[in-house]
């Protein structure tokens, strides 16, 4: 059965119906999931079969059966790991019904479907009885429901109910403890992803100070936490405040509260400077004495960081708090951790919050509306200097006193650059009540209100009027949008630009004046594993999770790229980088797709993961700023990617080895294609017949 779909194009900006099989939506979780990773997790899957083994143990010496509750099965990996253990039987809850599905179907192949019940229900579903789920309560409780943050996937309401309703009291369970730490930073690079710092333009009448409105300052930020690989930031970056703090820890084997609480630790600050960030992470104890740990800890927190375990479905949190404070070394100071039932916040106290009776203070919320408007890396980008001095620059060499400027991106500061570089007259698009509504903000509190006219529609329904009948000579863009996801998804700049044609003077520039996509084939350190093949994990044969992954890859959208932060995730070049298509945005998109083939070669040996692309804009023909490669790959190939921006990857389904017989093949060969209806970007490639299919 087919169904229609609508969705936002990123690139065109039109709304689009397409025919989609029923189950598209599943086939997307599916193969966007990090099941792989949890499965190539050897710390994890470890530590868990270690504590899932103990607790069977406890239960059996008591002269009891061992009946396990597992929430969140997945795969069936924990349960089959508890029957193997001894457990005498195992109900397992699932409540994705494709992985419900394929659990049955693994469970089945490895010869446990008289022991282990799948279970297809959310586990607050579940029921108790002679003619329920379960006959009995279960005396082991097993679950993984965890994110980054610990609780962001409803852990504590999951284990509320299950202790309610489902486990028996003082039962076993894995994991048997968690704890969250803390440590209390200052790092201008972290707190420029959280707010707007003063920017400064140098104008032929002096420096001009773009600064951002006293309600943007004052705004507590965004709920969400930002979750990243704290292991790829430089410990130059920040400046340690305090020592690493437990700041609450939930004991699973107990009855679990998912009320609001806080949690106050005292200390002395380690340094004086300004409290900004506040990082975080989490570790489970698999047993009650705490012997068998997994921990987050980065690795200037680890016990041993020579054992650091590379994983991507957890990693490590960063929290901003609601605004800098400064702190004096040695002056004592309460770190509070607030949390609710999904969320975790921190606030920083000059006294603990128990003494003085203080209500739980409710989770921020922005009301400056960038915070709903910018992403963490896009606020990192509008507060990179660096990157505003390029445009600057090119802005010169293109601004006329009489230039009239028409800004398209969203919530950017271009049209400000252009107004204090001399402009005439600067108009802006903001086509989202948001954007319109912060910049509006911004122009005021830099007394622009009146210098910047702020336009609220679509491009396409633009009008004479709407630029007081005047003719625009200069067509500007960083390109940003919102909605992009993977690099060429902001080629709706060029979309735009071809909906106002008829609104440019003759001659008139644009700027950009091109985009050019490249790509690199590249090996990664670690990011493999999230789209590697398992097959057999800790004794169990879990092809048929391998076998999904790999169906569920064969749709039209799962083929497409992924946006990866590669920053984040470090590689090295198997290739040099190479410029695969042209845009020219001084002309309107073409009619006719835009088609390019050719080979990369292989020069430096490895393994060929996946390949990335990225666009980079030419602002005029001397300046080109990229959102990928920064910088030629070091002699070993070692890679330095943009901050700021996303990159696409296209991972291979198999990895090019490099002992490739003699006269073996050392190129990929590729295909590429922008088709201009639908604004899509694909590549197809031919890899060489000399093959290693392991990673």
């Amino acid at each position: 059965m087919k169904v229609f779909c609508g969705r936002a194009n990123p690139t065109t900006g039109s709304v689009e119906w397409l025919e989609e099989d029923e189950h598209y939506d599943y086939h997307q979780e599916i193969a966007r999931s990090s099941y792989a990773d949890m499965l190539h997790d050897k710390d994890r899957n470890m530590k868990y079969y270690q504590g899932i083994r103990a607790a069977v143990s406890r239960v059996k010496d008591k002269g009891q059966k061992a009946l396990v509750l597992d929430i969140g099965t997945g795969t069936g990996l924990l349960s089959m790991m508890a029957v193997t253990a001894g457990a005498d039987f195992c109900y397992a809850i699932e409540v994705f019904k494709p992985m419900a599905d394929a659990a049955v179907k693994i469970v089945e192949k490895n010869g446990f479907s008289d022991k282990i019940k799948i279970i297809n229900k959310h586990s607050t579903e579940v029921t108790i009885g002679p003619d329920g789920d379960m006959p009995c309560r279960a005396n082991i409780l097993i679950t993984e429901l965890f994110d980054t943050e610990l609780i962001g996937e409803g852990a504590l309401p999951s284990y509320e109910h299950a202790h309610r309703h489902l486990v028996q009291k003082n039962c076993e369970a894995v994991p048997h403890r968690a704890t969250v730490y803390a440590q209390l930073v200052e790092s201008r690079r972290m707190w420029s992803w959280n707010k707007l710092f003063p920017i400064r333009v140098q104008t032929s009448l002096g420096e001009q100070v773009i600064v951002p409105p006293l309600e943007l300052e004052r705004c507590p930020g965004a709920p969400s936490v930002y979750d990243i690989q704290l292991n790829q930031v430089s410990p130059t970056d920040f400046t340690v405040l305090s020592n690493v703090l437990p700041m609450f820890s939930v004991d699973f084997s107990k009855q679990v509260s998912s009320s609001t609480a806080s949690h106050s630790r005292q200390f002395e600050p380690l340094a004086s400077g300004q409290a900004q960030v506040v990082l975080s992470w989490w570790d489970i104890e698999m047993d009650p004495e705490g012997k068998i740990k997994c921990t987050m800890a980065p690795f200037w927190a680890h016990s041993d960081p020579e054992e650091l375990q590379w994983r991507d479905h957890w990693m490590q949190c960063v929290y901003f708090l609601p605004e800098e404070e400064p702190v004096v070394q040695g002056s004592a100071l309460c770190l509070v951790a607030h949390h609710d039932d999904y969320c975790v916040w921190y606030s920083l106290q000059r006294t603990s919050p128990e003494k003085d009776g203080r209500a739980h203070p409710a989770r921020p919320v922005c009301d400056c509306q960038a915070h709903l408007l910018w992403n963490r890396p896009r606020f990192g980008e509008i507060n990179d200097q660096n990157r505003t001095d390029q445009y600057v620059q090119a802005l010169r060499t293109v601004l006329k006193p009489d230039s009239v400027c028409l800004c398209i991106s969203d919530g950017s500061l271009l049209s400000i650059l252009a107004h204090h570089l001399g402009a005439e007259q600067v108009f802006t698009i903001e086509n989202s009540a948001a954007s319109h509504r912060l910049m509006k903000k911004i122009f005021k509190a830099n007394h622009l209100e009146d210098k910047i006219n702020i336009i609220e529609k679509r491009p396409e329904l633009l009008t004479p009027a709407d630029l007081e009948g005047k003719k625009v000579s200069l067509l500007l863009g960083e390109p940003f949008f919102t909605t992009s996801l993977l690099p060429w998804h902001n080629l709706y700049f060029w979309y735009v630009r071809t909906a106002v044609d008829r609104h440019l003077a003759p001659g008139a520039v644009v700027m950009p004046q091109a985009a050019s996509l490249h790509m690199m084939v590249v090996e990664f350190r670690d990011l493999w594993r999230i789209r590697s093949p398992c097959g057999d994990c800790e004794g169990f044969n879990v092809h048929i999770m391998d076998d999904m992954i790999k169906h569920a890859l064969d749709f039209r959208e799962s083929k497409e790229a992924e946006p990866h932060p590669l920053w984040e995730y470090p590689c090295r070049s198997r290739s040099e980088p190479q410029q695969i298509l042209t845009f020219d945005f001084r002309q309107p998109v073409p009619l006719q797709p835009v088609c390019a083939e050719g080979a990369i070669e292989l020069k430096r040996p490895g393994r060929s993961h996946g390949a990335v692309l990225w666009m980079e804009y030419h602002l005029t023909p001397d300046s080109t700023v990229s959102t990928g490669l920064l910088k030629p790959a070091e002699d070993k190939g070692y890679c330095c990617w943009n901050p700021h921006c996303k990159q696409a990857v296209y991972f291979f389904n198999t990895t090019v080895d490099p002992r490739v017989p003699p006269g073996g093949l050392q190129t990929i060969t590729y295909t590429v294609e922008f088709h201009p209806h639908t604004g899509d970007v694909t590549v197809d490639f031919t890899l060489s017949d000399a093959l290693d299919r392991g990673c």
